[in-house]
């Protein structure tokens, strides 16, 4: 039992650790400035834990700028069409999440964020145009903020985005 409890992420420099979080500090305040401003609910709990993974884990396929913005808008989508389609259930709920997953990982752009993007949308009754606001633009800040950030605290030598691997492809 005591094998749960190993933890198997390296030690992180507090220096390093103090810089992630000032970077998914920024996204969100960001976000939540436009929000002040406009009106419109920029700020979506995903990003949040999107944040996590582009200021603390850069090199980490998840993390990469297409499956940030390509799994958030795509799984929202899929919440968007299941509501479109069946009553709002727990059960819908379940199969969107599932049909996000799903649909992530055929794409090749699976961001575990994402995955809750279905159940948002769906339990707050969200319409169309909350893929562009708060899904597309709120991925779009976290990705800008996370290349900035990370070409900053790195001194030029970047780590995110990850350069494509020799021979892949973009389709």
């Amino acid at each position: 039992m005591t094998h749960l409890l190993t933890r198997h992420q390296a030690p992180v420099a507090l220096h390093r650790a103090a810089l992630a979080g000032l970077g998914g500090a920024v996204a969100i305040a960001l976000l939540g400035l436009v929000a002040v401003g406009t009106g419109w609910p920029w700020i979506a709990a995903p990003l949040g834990a999107s944040c996590v993974l582009v200021f603390s884990l850069p090199a980490a396929p998840v993390s990469q700028p297409v499956n940030v913005v390509a799994g958030h808008v795509l799984s929202a989508a899929v919440g968007l069409a299941v509501a479109t389609v069946l009553p709002v259930t727990w059960w819908s709920v379940a199969l969107a999440v599932g049909l996000a997953i799903a649909a992530m990982a055929v794409l090749r752009v699976t961001h575990p964020p994402a995955g809750a993007n279905p159940i948002v949308v769906m339990t707050v009754g969200a319409g169309w145009a909350y893929l562009v606001a708060p899904v597309l633009v709120g991925a779009l800040v976290v990705v800008a903020v996370g290349v900035v950030h990370h070409r900053l605290a790195s001194r030029g030598s970047a780590v995110y985005p990850l350069p494509a691997p020799r021979g892949a492809t973009r389709g």
